[in-house]
């Protein structure tokens, strides 16, 4: 007769059977957040080679790119005033044509804008607001950032003003308009015939001082832009400049359009 205590009967009192610890889903996204991030230090470290990405000057910015191009552009059109000068004083040795047709040539690059012009001039110039503006007069709201800095509309009313007040010739910065300039802003810098430039900005036109003062005054759209230089500081300066020489437009003449694909 077997003893009961030695068989596996539904009596038995021994210990209980082992249970299998539970995996706990907090402790698989721990590990998983931390495989990630070593894989994240692991491909940084990969990339920088033991540089400062931040500092790598291999990653010029796009405000980088464009002032070197601007530089290189101002090269190029010196590079072209020169050449030009040299074409034009071959072309006076030229015994080929009158001297009706030379004068009538001259006559027209001057009126194109590719030769000097001298004579008594006016020079406007714009600048953003100060730091910290604030309203200056009462009534008027505290500034947003965009009443604070020249726009491309504030230096097109300029440049039409002077010409309705029969400027003979325009110069924006360092550089003489044509028939086919144009004046573009792209946030607070001004583009105009491939080069870059910052405020303050000049403009100076060639012609009868006191008409091209009074057709500033005269403009809708500078009186609207006065407002904001009383209210939030906004720069204005208009200066007689007695006698200058405008240089001549040196750059491209060719007209570059869109076309068709196909």
């Amino acid at each position: 007769m077997s003893n009961s205590a030695d068989s596996p009967g539904t009596g038995s009192t021994g210990p209980d059977p082992v249970r299998r610890p539970r995996v706990r889903p907090v402790r698989i996204l721990t590990a998983a957040v931390f495989a990630l991030a070593g894989l994240i230090f692991f491909t940084s470290f990969d990339t920088a080679k033991g540089t400062d990405i931040r500092q790598d000057g291999s990653l010029l910015k796009l405000s980088d790119l464009i002032q070197q191009r601007s530089r290189k552009n101002k090269e190029l059109d010196e590079s072209n005033a020169t050449l030009r000068d040299s074409v034009e004083s071959l072309a006076e040795n030229d015994d080929g044509s009158t001297k009706a047709e030379d004068e009538n040539l001259g006559r027209l690059e001057k009126s194109a804008g590719t030769r000097k012009l001298t004579g008594k001039a006016v020079t406007v110039t714009l600048n953003d607001a100060p730091p910290g503006a604030t309203a200056k007069l009462p009534g008027y709201p505290e500034p947003q950032p965009d009443y604070l800095v020249i726009h491309q509309q504030d230096l097109q009313a300029v440049v039409n003003a002077l010409w309705q007040g029969g400027a003979r010739g325009i110069k924006v910065m360092d550089q003489r308009l044509i028939s086919t300039s144009a004046v573009r802003c792209v946030g607070n810098t001004l583009i105009l015939q491939g080069r870059v430039y910052s405020p303050p900005y000049k403009i100076t036109a060639v012609g009868d001082p006191d008409r091209l003062k009074q057709a500033l005054a005269a403009s809708k759209a500078i009186q609207t832009y006065m407002v904001y230089v009383n209210v939030y500081g906004l720069g204005w300066k208009v200066t007689d400049d007695g006698t200058v020489t405008l240089p001549g437009y040196s750059g491209t003449v060719d007209l570059h359009y869109a076309k068709p694909v196909g």
